[in-house]
């Protein structure tokens, strides 16, 4: 059964092998395999995803605090998700509160629509209430994972579909 998880050192294979699955699709190429296949350089990392729940608005590096969350299944990192607690003028027009993806051999499984109805509750207790959601104007499986968790189109910014979504 597939569940919300904290990123943990425990996924570490199971990462890897979703990493490589990325970059053959030319994404995530700033995560290095070889780096992170060190324990040491792959704890660093996690420590960095759970500490940016604790950025500072006023740190001006742009990003905004954010909840890292895995979705895994039987012990195999399936996808990830990020909960930003708040919106800054970027993430209204591209990105919303909450990014998700599943890694490319488990898609089209039903992943991510659960990924998104678990992590909604999530996301209310953060006091985000309702959430936006972003899309590509062109992904339509996004757009009906959206949807399928109570999206309500709210309009559109360039090439991005706006929802909002409620947490509760």
């Amino acid at each position: 059964m597939a569940r919300l998880v904290t990123p943990s050192n425990d996924y570490q294979e199971s990462y890897l092998q979703a990493l490589v699955e990325f970059h053959e699709e030319r994404r995530h190429l700033e995560l290095g395999l070889a780096t992170l296949r060190d324990r040491t350089t792959f704890a660093r990392y996690i420590a960095a995803l759970r500490a940016e729940e604790h950025l500072k608005a006023s740190d001006h590096s742009g990003h905004v605090a954010q909840t890292n969350l895995w979705w895994v299944e039987d012990e195999h990192f399936v996808g990830r998700i990020a909960l930003r607690h708040t919106l800054n003028a970027g993430l209204r027009s591209v990105g919303g509160h909450v990014g998700y993806e599943i890694r490319p051999t488990c898609r089209h499984q039903g992943h991510a629509t659960a990924m998104l109805a678990a992590a909604l509750p999530v996301a209310g207790s953060l006091g985000i209430d309702p959430a936006l959601i972003t899309c590509d104007v062109a992904n339509t499986i996004s757009r009906r994972v959206i949807e399928a968790n109570g999206g309500r189109y709210a309009g559109r910014d360039a090439d991005e579909l706006h929802f909002w979504v409620p947490t509760s």
